[in-house]
């Protein structure tokens, strides 16, 4: 593909300034429903795959019932702990749905439309920028601000807990998220999203079938698709606010409305990861195959029906996963996030780079080229199949129990589990009456203090 020239984004600031509030308007209304019809979708989905009704008494279909859930809040008593600081809880709800509202304002929902009852046509997009894709990651980033704020300000040593995990959490997935769009630059020659959907307008073939970014760069599609569960704090990957361990997490002090804001901020970064892989990976607005052979499939307001399927689909996969897989344990997570996911991309970026720098140097018309590659793979699969530990060797003795140094739980003030290599005293009075017996004797056959005086 040849280097995409840039677009003119000035048509994104030559509309009157009533129009951006239309657009604006319109994008913060339908990012509302969205949410709505959400909550609905994802209920009736897990009723589906569990052989429930799911929602069906509140309007057609139940559609009603995320409106109906919106007013019990609404009503509910809204209460402030005593040790929570006042402020900083009170506006914690609002830092994290601002970010989530704001970030759509630079996806394009379709092509050029014209407004209705006038003659003026404009992209149904509020903005562009040059960089909206950084934008729009750096926005998603602030809201987890108001997710450790929440959790410091409540007062509560789980909501502490959730608030520190989500703080790692994002930390962690956001390099990997980050990683996974850079192939994508590359390839499109922008950080602007209007300039990537154009960039997919006349897609590349692979066998004469004409793809998308998602299958061209299909390891950058996986690996977004999982950071930005891990992102967006969902199952498998809902360590912030586990039910199990931290009660509710993060938020395990709010209630009414308060605690709605979160919900609804939860739902609506979902729509706006789902609505940036539609836009980076499955063309955006355009439609498919063989939707795409028909003239003016996608043009003016069509444009955005296909936006929207493909969001639908995206979100389905958020749905998919929670209602299959089991939540990880906070280390497996972790680990999975730091030596799997982001080695992994960073390879591959690497491996984009070269591909791209070696097609316009022209590096791939000769077979040295291929030979060293061929080397180049042998030894990373090698490296990656016999390069692990080591295994003990036979006759190895572990290390004993007593040498492990005890540990007091209570050190801190609060019970906390034993590291590596750390023992809780009573288990560790345990494993030396174990080791202290003969070989032929079990444990319960040990000698009581009543037996032994008899």
């Amino acid at each position: 593909m040849s280097p995409l020239a840039p677009m003119d984004l000035e048509v994104f600031f030559n509309d009157p300034w009533w129009v951006v509030v239309l657009k604006a308007l319109f994008a913060f209304v339908l990012l509302l429903l969205l949410t709505l019809f959400t909550i609905w979708y994802e209920r009736r989905v897990v009723a589906f795959m569990q052989h429930r009704q799911g929602p069906n008494m509140n309007g057609p279909f139940g559609l009603l019932q995320s409106l109906a859930d919106g007013m019990k809040l609404m009503f509910k008593e809204d209460f402030t702990p005593t040790a929570a600081d006042k402020v900083v809880f009170m506006l914690a709800p609002f830092v994290v749905s601002i970010p989530a509202i704001t970030a759509f304002a630079v996806i394009p929902m379709a092509g050029m439309v014209r407004v209705p009852f006038t003659d003026i046509t404009t992209p149904l997009q509020v903005t562009d920028l040059p960089v909206s894709v950084l934008f729009i990651v750096a926005v998603a980033s602030i809201g987890v601000y108001g997710i450790v704020l929440a959790g410091w300000s409540s007062g509560s040593t789980y909501s502490l807990l959730g608030a520190l995990r989500s703080s790692a959490q994002v930390i962690s997935y956001e390099v990997a998220m980050g990683l996974a769009l850079v192939a994508v630059f590359l390839y499109a020659g922008s950080l602007s999203t209007s300039e990537i959907v154009a960039a997919q307008a006349e897609p590349a073939t692979v066998f004469g079938v004409p793809v998308w970014f998602a299958v061209q760069l299909l390891p950058s599609f996986v690996m977004y698709v999982i950071a930005m569960v891990g992102e967006t704090n969902r199952a498998p990957f809902d360590l912030p606010e586990a039910e199990g361990e931290l009660v509710g997490g993060f938020h395990t002090e709010y209630s009414s409305m308060r605690f709605a804001m979160f919900f609804m901020a939860e739902y609506m970064n979902m729509i706006t990861v789902s609505a940036l892989a539609a836009t980076l990976f499955l063309g955006g607005w355009h439609a498919p195959l063989p939707f795409n052979l028909l003239p003016g499939a996608d043009t003016g307001y069509w444009g955005l029906l296909w936006f929207l399927v493909k969001v639908l689909i995206m979100l389905f996969i958020f749905i998919w996963l929670r209602g299959t897989l089991p939540r990880l344990r906070y280390d497996q997570f972790m680990r999975f996030g730091w030596h799997w996911l982001i080695p992994i991309s960073l390879v591959w970026t690497l491996m984009i780079a070269v591909l791209r720098l070696g097609q316009r140097e022209g590096w791939f018309s000769g077979r040295g080229f291929w030979f060293g590659a061929a080397a180049v793979f042998a030894v990373l699969v090698g490296l990656a199949f016999f390069g692990g530990k080591e295994e003990p060797k036979e006759g190895a003795e572990e290390p004993a129990a007593e040498e492990a140094g005890e540990f007091d739980a209570f050190a801190g003030g609060y019970p906390v589990p034993p590291m590596a290599g750390q023992v809780l005293p009573e288990f560790a009075q345990v494993l030396r009456g174990e080791e202290d017996l003969p070989p032929d004797r079990s444990p319960d056959e040990q000698p009581t203090k009543e037996g032994s005086e008899a």
